[in-house]
């Protein structure tokens, strides 16, 4: 995809893509290089947008594991799919509070980590509260949930919902952006 329709999507849906660019090869290995990928069997990736981290996780995942990308983009998520064929990678066009039933309607129960790009500062109150409760519960115990987001505005949040929360800095996207990584 490219930038200029990256950026249409933006305009069209400022409340779901949270930027006016894709997210820079430097986000995308700060986000998965906290990712034991020998150990996982599930991945859940929430909010992929064009694929730049999916492409990095796909590189990483074992071909025994599963990945569950969910987006609610129709552009988006018609390009993951042609682009991403894989017989253990899922693409959903569904929202990220319905992680439990998918996990469960192809015979998982938890999820060692979940990735998320959601712009979580465009959510109401509750929406956030939904989606990162439905997180925290799909997480197996010691579980990691990854967040990117531009500002600190969600750490609070995401330290009432996780037992640790750490949080690292990218200057190299556009913008600079936090990332949050989370444990159950």
């Amino acid at each position: 995809m490219s930038k200029r329709t990256f950026l249409k999507e933006f305009i069209k849906e400022n409340k779901m893509v949270g930027s006016l660019t894709p997210s820079s090869r430097f986000l995308a290995a700060k986000m998965i290089d906290t990712i034991d990928f020998s150990t996982v069997n599930v991945v859940v990736e929430l909010g992929p947008g064009t694929g730049v981290f999916t492409r990095k996780i796909v590189e990483k995942l074992p071909t025994t594991a599963h990945l569950f990308v969910f987006e609610l983009n129709e552009g988006f998520c018609t390009q993951l799919k042609e682009e991403f064929q894989q017989s253990n990678v899922h693409i959903i066009f569904d929202s990220a509070d319905q992680i439990q039933r998918y996990l469960q309607e192809y015979g998982f129960e938890k999820t060692e980590v979940i990735i998320s790009s959601l712009p979580l500062a465009n959510f109401s109150k509750d929406l956030r509260s939904s989606i990162l409760n439905t997180a925290h519960h799909a997480l197996v115990e010691n579980g990691k949930y990854i967040q990117f987001q531009y500002s600190l505005q969600a750490k609070s949040k995401l330290k009432e919902i996780f037992s640790k929360v750490k949080l690292r800095f990218t200057a190299l996207n556009i913008p600079p952006a936090f990332v949050y990584i989370c444990s159950k």
